[in-house]
């Protein structure tokens, strides 16, 4: 498994997303067990938010972390339009709540809202300086946002990331890189439906190395030293690939072949959210 510095530690490349999860109780036993096998196969960033399943995601994430705390590294997420002055630390208190948990280790802004930046980052600096959280960042931010944001103290950007959806790599992923700022990419297999696992080119390579489109697209994503894959797994099979695209290195002639099949932006893109 690769590893990326992200807010003073080190994290895999690849951890896990919970995206849908919390949506169905009956669901819930397996959702939990997915979570704790890939800590236990070493996928120890989870990524959640009170926006998921409003909150049923963060309660089965405190289920799979309950006794086992310590070996993950937590990130969650707030609404915007909890993210004034007084909804920040009332959304973070909710969100301890369900996570079963003292202290998030990373405290997202979900997307940009009607409240200023400055009074967001504000309500963050709160919550770290009295231990609730260990550091903030934002997510579905680009360059000109990151640029009115001008704080050193956001430890990442999150933004959508992988083969078919590659307009952050024109500026947003150089400016981020210039600013020593981590970036985490959601839906690095694309969405349910989507024809990106279908391509024939990622399932060439996938054959040459005995892995599957889906390890390709995650070996992908995660090949320089600065990008977070947190891709959502339920079941044990999907978990242990996941787990496994952690040691899957690309070759340049694989990287040519995915640049061929999926074009690199050659202009500014409007940035790609779901």
């Amino acid at each position: 498994m690769r590893y990326v510095k992200l807010a003073d530690t080190q994290v895999p490349a690849i951890g896990q997303g919970t995206w849908y999860m919390g949506e169905d109780r009956g669901r819930r036993a397996a959702e939990v067990k997915a979570l704790q096998q890939g800590i236990e196969r070493g996928l120890t960033l989870i990524d959640t938010a009170e926006m998921y399943a409003e909150g049923g995601a963060e309660e089965v994430v405190g289920q799979a972390i309950a006794g086992r705390r310590d070996q993950v590294f937590l990130v969650s997420k707030v609404y915007p339009h909890n993210a004034s002055r007084r909804g920040v630390p009332a959304a973070c208190e909710r969100s301890l709540a369900r996570l079963g948990t003292d202290c998030i280790d990373l405290y997202l802004l979900h997307w940009r809202g009607q409240y200023p930046l400055e009074e967001t980052v504000e309500a963050f600096e709160r919550l770290r300086e009295q231990g609730k959280i260990r550091r903030w960042g934002v997510s579905n931010f680009d360059v000109d946002d990151l640029r009115e944001l001008h704080e050193p103290a956001c430890a990442t950007n999150q933004v959508l990331y992988n083969p078919a959806q590659r307009g952050i790599e024109f500026d947003l992923l150089p400016w981020s890189r210039s600013h020593a700022l981590p970036t985490m990419a959601y839906c690095p297999l694309a969405q349910a439906g989507h024809t990106l696992l279908k391509h024939p080119v990622l399932a060439e390579i996938g054959e040459r190395h005995g892995a599957t489109p889906a390890q390709v697209s995650l070996a992908w994503v995660t090949r320089d030293q600065d990008v977070i894959a947190i891709p959502k797994a339920v079941s044990p099979e999907h978990v242990h690939l996941n787990a496994a695209a952690g040691a899957l290195t690309l070759t340049s002639e694989d990287l040519r072949a995915i640049d061929r099949a999926f074009p690199a932006p050659t202009r500014k893109q409007h940035l790609a959210m779901v």
